[in-house]
Order: structure tokens, then C-alpha cells, then sequence
């Protein structure tokens, strides 16, 4: 390969790592050509673009991109799928995973997630997770769920609140009730307290009229 053409490809792949969010290093001594072009299509249906680079090259364009994490990855016949911001990681990190077991060569060396390292064994665990869609919607359930929650505890007092002012004012109603039939009783006693004395009246009246009978025998 001519300097020019060394030195293009060197600008291409600075390029896609400045532009990718995640890399996905592999193995790929091994494979067969069909094999490859079988992984590279599958990692197309997730958003990754499969290359086979060479690893001075690719030194050169991790350096000139700031990705330095990327370096340590690179012994070997390398080839690395880049993921912009719209792929799948999670898709593409289960094609790897699967490639890895049906063809028994394929080696994933790790990976680069927004600037950081990550060991095979978390992207064999990345490809253990339930499709992106699932994931969204679960993440978004459990994002949701306090949110609803929340609004019911707010909402509800504001739905019930005539409802409530109403009982409130039946309650307070009842308790003003209850003393004045109470006090029936007390204002139907004070006649008969009175009265009593007017049943005694009489006597001295026959008191008087035995005098005057006892007088006019007297006489």
C-alpha cells in the first residue's frame, strides 16, 4: 500500500472513530471470507459497519481521534464494528457473541463505549440483555410507574376535593346538631320544676277552711 493510499485510510478511519459511540473488538483470525461477509450483514441490521483494519493504521487513526482506549486492543488481526449514536449495541454485541459460538474462532477482545473501556465479558453480558426496544420499554415503565403514582397522589385530592368540603360540612353539621337535642330535655324540666309548687298550693286553702269550721263551732 502506497504512502497516499495508507495515509487515506488513516483519515477514513479517524473519521469513524470520531463519529462512533461504541466500538466492538474482535478476533477474527480464523473465519472464512463467507463467515465474515455473513457477520458483517448481520452487523449491518443493527447499525454497525464491520472492518477488518490494520492494527499500525489503526494505531495511527486512534491516536489522531483521541481514542486512546482503543490501543489496547489492537494485537492481533483485529476487525471492530463501529456503532454511531442510532445503532444497536445490544444487537450487534449478540451477533459477535453469537459469530463467537457457531464458528468456535472468533475471539471478542472488548470493546470502547463513549470513550471508555469494556472487557469481553461485559460485551458477552451486552448480548445477554433483552432487545433495545424491550429494554426502552422497561427502563420507560419503570420511569413512568413513580411519575403516575406521583400524579395520583396529586390529582386525586384535587378530584375529591367538593367531595370531601361536602362530608366535611355534614360532619361539622352533626356535631352542631347533637348538642341542641341534648338541651330538649333540660328546657322541657324546667316547667314540671315549676309546677310542683302549684300542686301543693291547695293545702294551705283546706287548712283554712278547717279554721273556719273549727271557729264556727266554736261559736
Amino acid at each position: 500500500m502506497r504512502k497516499e493510499q495508507k495515509a487515506d485510510v488513516v483519515g477514513e478511519l479517524t473519521d469513524r472513530l470520531k463519529a462512533a459511540e461504541t466500538l466492538l473488538v474482535a478476533d477474527y483470525r480464523g473465519l472464512t471470507m463467507p463467515q465474515i461477509d455473513a457477520l458483517r450483514t448481520r452487523l449491518l441490521e443493527s447499525g454497525a459497519k464491520f472492518t477488518v483494519t490494520k492494527n499500525t493504521l489503526t494505531r495511527r487513526a486512534a491516536e489522531a481521534a483521541g481514542a486512546e482506549a482503543l490501543l489496547a486492543l489492537l494485537e492481533g488481526p483485529t476487525a471492530i464494528a463501529f456503532l454511531d449514536a442510532d445503532g444497536d449495541m445490544l444487537a450487534a454485541a449478540k451477533a459477535l457473541a453469537d459469530s463467537a459460538r457457531e464458528t468456535k474462532v472468533l475471539a471478542i477482545r472488548g470493546g470502547v463505549m463513549s470513550g471508555r473501556a469494556v472487557s469481553a465479558e461485559e460485551v458477552e453480558q451486552l448480548a445477554t440483555l433483552p432487545p433495545l426496544e424491550v429494554l426502552r420499554g422497561q427502563v420507560l415503565g419503570a420511569i413512568v410507574a413513580p411519575v403516575n403514582a406521583l400524579l395520583g397522589l396529586v390529582t386525586a385530592p384535587l378530584q375529591n376535593l367538593v367531595g370531601l368540603i361536602d362530608a366535611r360540612i355534614e360532619q361539622l353539621g352533626g356535631e352542631t346538631d347533637e348538642p341542641a337535642a341534648e338541651e330538649a330535655p333540660a328546657a322541657e324540666a324546667a316547667p314540671a320544676e315549676e309546677e310542683a309548687p302549684a300542686e301543693e298550693a291547695p293545702e294551705p286553702a283546706a287548712e283554712e277552711e278547717t279554721t273556719t269550721e273549727a271557729t264556727e263551732e266554736s261559736e
